[in-house]
């Protein structure tokens, strides 16, 4: 297989990260918080350790702000259902995935004002577009830091300085951006930062988190057993308790630790280095093939590992099964979750193919998908289904 969907979830993993769950389950891991037996501690060491690589890779002043949750739908849904009420107006970009677009919707039926800031062609929201839409009731701003559809990189600092300054909360989904694109929570005034543990992390599926900064108090969506203060009939007012009702998926922590711990050691740097040079080579090989439209950011402008495109005379789940068929080369065809971001390129009838590479693809792995895009391109149109 030459794995080219790591925008939906990450493969390979590095070395350590199977080993640390397949550990976890065999080795005695007791319920974190929830006694105080050696194998209880054991998992609350671990679970805190993972906290602390990850408030590491964010710039998070404290790590008890960072909590887990099931992936990062989870995690948005804490945060926008947990800072809206009815009255409140929020903003979101018009690249929004569904993750962030459905919620909204959701309250908006409940009495929340919501208003969408419009992007270019390319996918880029000017964050002077956000400013504009800004009111006295203004609460909340939802930004992706990077779009699953086009990679295109919105400003997040430039957003989340203008957001700070009026005082609503900044938000900033980081599905696609997480452990592949720099991200400091302090000097981006990122008030809430959704992530998942299995896309850019390395880590396994079912892990990610929401950090919550400080000062900053969500009303509940859910309560339940913590471990802390069983006798009190609230939820724990102190994080990360709080929002971390039920037991946590410690052996999916025990292998997004080791992911992050292999994060940290070689450097998002250098796996956005990496990955930009897979990026550009995949751009300027499809820029070259007769028939193939691009979507987002030009060649030579920075982008999350991201590429959507269309070939003339296929229809994009054809293709897509077509390079499976010949190559092994796994794709993502369709909407990709995000019909906002499809309606605001023009792609919401049609879809696209998305090629994602990872950490692990190989500059000789994006040549032989080039190359069979480029052999499919070329034969005669009455053999290509439609």
């Amino acid at each position: 297989m030459i794995y080219l969907d790591n925008a939906a979830t990450s493969w390979p993993k590095p070395a350590g990260v199977a080993e640390a769950v397949v550990r976890a389950l065999r080795e005695p891991l007791g319920n974190p918080g929830r006694t105080h037996h050696r194998a209880a501690l054991d998992a609350a060491s671990m679970v805190a350790a993972c906290r602390e690589d990850l408030a590491e890779l964010f710039h998070a002043p404290n790590p008890l702000r960072i909590c887990f949750t099931a992936n990062t739908t989870d995690a948005l849904h804490l945060a926008i259902k947990g800072a809206l009420r009815p009255g409140d107006h929020a903003i979101c970009s018009a690249m929004e995935h569904n993750s962030v677009w459905r919620p909204l919707k959701a309250l908006a039926e409940m009495g929340v004002e919501l208003s969408v800031a419009e992007a270019g062609q390319t996918g880029f929201v000017h964050p002077e577009n956000v400013r504009r839409l800004l009111r006295p009731n203004t609460r909340l701003v939802v930004m992706q830091h990077a779009s699953n559809v086009t990679g295109t990189i919105q400003a997040i600092q430039e957003i989340g300085a203008i957001v700070r300054a009026h005082g609503a909360l900044f938000l900033v989904d980081a599905a696609q951006s997480a452990g592949s694109l720099p991200i400091d929570v302090v000097s981006m005034s990122i008030d809430l930062l959704a992530f998942p543990g299995h896309k850019g992390l390395l880590g396994p599926q079912g892990t990610g988190g929401l950090y919550v900064g400080e000062g900053v108090e969500l009303q509940l969506v859910r309560e339940g057993g913590t471990g802390s203060e069983s006798l009190n009939a609230e939820q724990p007012s102190f994080y990360p308790d709080r929002l971390e009702s039920g037991t946590l998926n410690v052996p999916g922590i025990a292998g997004l630790d080791a992911s992050v711990t292999y994060l940290l050691a070689r450097g998002v740097s250098s796996v956005r280095k990496h990955e930009t040079g897979l990026t550009v080579q995949l751009l300027r090989g499809l820029a070259r093939i007769p028939g193939v439209t691009l979507y987002g950011p030009a060649v030579d402008t920075p982008r999350a590992a991201v590429v959507s495109f269309n070939l003339e005379g296929w229809e994009c789940t054809a293709l897509a099964e077509e390079l499976e068929r010949r190559a092994g080369i796994a794709s993502r065809p369709g909407i990709h979750c995000a019909g906002l971001a499809h309606r605001t390129l023009g792609t919401a009838a049609i879809g696209t193919v998305r090629l994602s590479p990872g950490p692990f693809t190989s500059p000789e792995e994006i040549e032989t998908a080039l190359a069979v895009v480029e052999a499919i391109a070329r034969e005669p149109r009455d053999l290509c289904p439609r």
